[in-house]
């Protein structure tokens, strides 16, 4: 548990955490985490966590109230590399680089699912079923984004070069949905024979037309 508007993290009695007692937490962070590549949440148990650290129950609870917390800690951690991803939403996809930009966009998207994909399946999964923490979660890494590809529609609309029927926010909730959904499902796309390359090359000209207006060649 992190105190509001600081770094340091608490345990569950309020106490900051010295370093031993970080290396323990960070220890049950990843059996969570390697749990979940393998089973779903719900198939995730404390004991087995505990187990697999070579510590007790008693000390998870220490640090978490339940597994579902400790998936909302691995979640934020996985937000604070966002910037490094939202950095690629910034590039100049209207010069001649621009299908190259996009293409840069979705490979970096992509990475960040290959990265993290146990992480997010199970926040969107426990979101779509409306567990309200993973919603929030979930909004809170998809808005800056969504703001970033917003303001890119609105820019072009305002330059003649997108149709004003697009409502910016609707165009880039659905942007933001084909590359969450595709780099999700990326791998069952291959049984039918869609690769990445495919998939980039696809994706890219998706959004930079969408964004721009322009046709790439």
């Amino acid at each position: 548990m992190r105190t509001d508007g600081e770094d340091e993290i608490l345990d569950q009695s309020g106490r900051k955490l010295g370093p031993r007692a970080l290396e323990t937490r960070a220890k049950l962070l990843e059996a969570t985490a390697t749990m979940l590549s393998e089973r779903s949440l719900r198939d995730v148990s404390v004991m087995e966590i505990a187990r697999r650290v070579g510590t007790s129950p008693a000390t998870f609870y220490q640090y978490f109230k339940e597994v579902e917390e400790a998936v909302l800690a691995l979640h934020a951690e996985v937000e604070k590399g966002l910037p490094d991803l939202l950095a690629h939403f910034d590039a100049d996809f209207d010069g001649p680089g621009g299908l190259d930009a996009a293409r840069a966009l979705v490979n970096a998207f992509l990475d960040h699912w290959d990265e993290h994909g146990p992480i997010l399946r199970v926040r969107d999964l426990a979101s779509d079923e409306g567990e309200p923490r993973f919603r929030i979660a979930r909004a809170s890494m998809l808005r800056p984004a969504l703001e970033h590809l917003s303001k890119r529609v609105a820019s072009s609309q305002e330059a003649g070069h997108v149709s004003q029927g697009l409502q910016p926010m609707a165009t880039s909730a659905a942007l933001l949905s084909i590359l969450e959904r595709l780099a999700a499902y990326q791998r069952d796309l291959e049984v039918v024979g869609v690769d990445r390359a495919a998939l980039v090359e696809s994706c890219a000209r998706i959004v930079h037309q969408t964004i721009t207006g322009q046709k790439a060649e």
